[in-house]
């Protein structure tokens, strides 16, 4: 069975003890990664999750991402080297950049996303090392900061997350791997990939060795009317600030046009959410997502693949669509 991996979490109706058991579904049908969706809207914390995941399962790997600054480098080593030590080594770090809506989320000042990024990834990768770390740049400062004990692993594989240019420039040059969004085509995966890849080479690293991941929108049923009808209101979502949909249409999404972003914006803004979920037509829901039946989906998932996706993970619209969707992929992949 080719690789693939469940999305949990983004469900505010099912609670962690439901999910650990979906994780469990999920390792069951052969997926290789149960993996948290901690989104801006929030909802459950995501560690607390991968440890009632860790202790639920055996053998699936686990992830999630961490916006950086949320928590202290050390924190964030001591959090990462905890739930690893926990799973047996089976965490991947998927890092995201602190943007200005992270900042006025949380109520903290804001501070340049790309160079905060760095700095965290690298502090992170020394602290798990166990060796005392010594680090001065913009944002992060340490003078002999070290953990109290030998992580379970010195090399905890580290994504990082990226939705815009600079974020696919920052996995090329210093991620283990990249973490593509989602409500985006085959297309834009390739896009994407192309980007990184090149941008790994100018860096001169090799691109084989990164791992690509991407998070997709899935709703499958037994009809294409009601598998679409579940999907609209999350594929609306990500359309409702404008850096994120313009980013995808600068990277290459060729189904999002760049000058209907403001209106997407606006409408969301003016009207709300029922509104906007009424711009998106059948066609460009089908195009950002896979949607429809078990053999539909199936056939989208393999064009994901096809662009150079090494890790679809599957983010089911509702939670009842869960069965299905594990159904179809654990028994054909």
């Amino acid at each position: 069975m080719p690789p693939i991996g469940l999305v949990l979490g983004n469900d505010p109706s099912a609670n962690v003890r439901e999910l650990a058991r979906d994780a469990v579904a999920a390792e069951r049908a052969g997926f290789q990664m149960a993996f948290f969706s901690e989104t801006m809207a929030s909802n459950r914390d995501s560690v607390t999750a991968l440890a009632a995941f860790a202790l639920a399962t055996e053998a699936i790997e686990l992830s999630a991402i961490q916006v950086v600054r949320l928590r202290t480098p050390l924190l964030l080593a001591e959090t990462a080297a905890t739930l690893d030590e926990l799973c047996g080594g089976r965490l991947t770090l998927a890092l995201g950049a602190f943007t200005k809506r992270h900042a006025q989320r949380h109520g903290l000042e804001p501070s340049k996303p790309a160079t905060t990024l760095r700095e965290y990834v690298e502090v992170t990768r020394r602290l798990l090392t166990g060796e005392p770390v010594r680090y001065h740049g913009e944002y992060v400062r340490m003078d002999g900061t070290a953990l109290a004990w030998r992580p379970h692993r010195a090399r905890i594989p580290i994504w990082i997350a990226a939705n815009s240019a600079g974020g696919l420039a920052t996995a090329a040059r210093i991620g283990d791997g990249v973490l593509l969004d989602g409500a985006t085509s085959p297309e834009y995966a390739r896009a994407a990939i192309a980007r990184m890849r090149a941008g790994a080479e100018a860096a001169g690293r090799d691109p084989d060795g990164l791992k690509v991941a991407q998070l997709v929108n899935v709703s499958i049923a037994k009809t294409r009317r009601e598998a679409l009808d579940a999907v609209r209101p999350e594929i609306a979502s990500r359309f409702r600030h404008p850096q994120p949909a313009t980013a995808r249409a600068e990277i290459g999404e060729p189904h999002v046009d760049a000058r209907a972003v403001a209106d997407y914006v606006a409408t969301f803004r003016e009207h709300g959410q029922e509104a906007l979920e009424r711009r998106f037509s059948d066609e460009l829901l089908l195009a950002l997502s896979a949607t429809g039946t078990a053999e539909e989906v199936r056939e989208r998932i393999a064009a994901y693949r096809a662009a150079g996706v090494d890790l679809p993970l599957l983010r089911p619209a509702r939670h009842e669509q869960l069965a299905p969707l594990l159904a179809a992929f654990g028994e054909r992949g």
